[in-house]
């Protein structure tokens, strides 16, 4: 019987798709978000703000399934992903937006309007760590890629939408300020985002596949 930590195993080959199915979810429900607070215009709104009032429980909901979609990449990045010291790097600070996460969906945010609270502030630091995090993972996976022969044909790639990400991230800080489009800049970041760890899922599922069909 294979050992299910093997690579070769299903049930890690696996650990890809669902990645993809929870960031899915997250995109989806994202976007229905939208059609159902029009209230909440897009300038001057964060995404973080579809979790307070009506309809938030399916936000909150949201972001529990982005965090288990980090857990499941980075679980897969760590069985099968590059083995040198950036990718173990990258695997692990998804962990951490993984735990992160879980924090942003427990304590919603305060809006801009309302008085500031506890809550509002914890989820602003789990905020900046997950954004952090995320950035970090992004430069250490792409370098990653360049020096792992099953992964080298993704560097190009990973690298175009690690420097997209950066530039995202940079707008996003720039505009950190009450009369600036900072609901704007917030849903580009998280579009690349979500690019970034669809294709990340992607590339992982192929290279559980390459795996799971070598001889063991």
């Amino acid at each position: 019987m294979r050992d299910r930590s093997d690579p070769r195993s299903p049930r890690v080959a696996w650990l890809p798709t669902a990645a993809a199915l929870f960031f899915s979810y997250f995109a989806a429900a994202l976007l229905l978000m939208h059609a159902l607070r029009p209230d909440y215009t897009i300038v001057d709104h964060m995404i973080s703000d579809y979790a307070v009032g009506a309809f938030g429980p399916i936000m909150t909901s949201a972001f529990l399934s982005i965090s288990l979609g980090c857990l499941a990449l980075a679980t897969g990045l760590l069985r099968t992903g590059p083995k040198s010291w950036l990718g173990r790097a990258g695997a692990g600070l998804l962990i951490v937006a993984f735990l992160g996460l879980i924090v942003t969906a427990a304590f919603p945010t305060d809006l801009e309007t309302a008085p500031s609270t506890r809550t509002g502030d914890i989820h602003t630091i789990s905020f900046l760590v997950n954004i952090v995090s995320i950035m970090l993972s992004s430069i250490c996976l792409s370098l990653s890629y360049a020096f792992d022969p099953r992964w080298k044909r993704h560097r190009v790639a990973a690298l175009a939408l690690a420097s997209v990400l950066l530039l995202a991230f940079v707008a996003q800080y720039l505009t950190l300020h009450r009369g600036a489009p900072y609901g704007i800049t917030n849903r580009v970041f998280v579009a690349v985002l979500m690019v970034w760890l669809l294709s990340n899922s992607l590339w992982l599922k192929g290279a559980a596949s390459d795996t799971l069909t070598r001889p063991a």
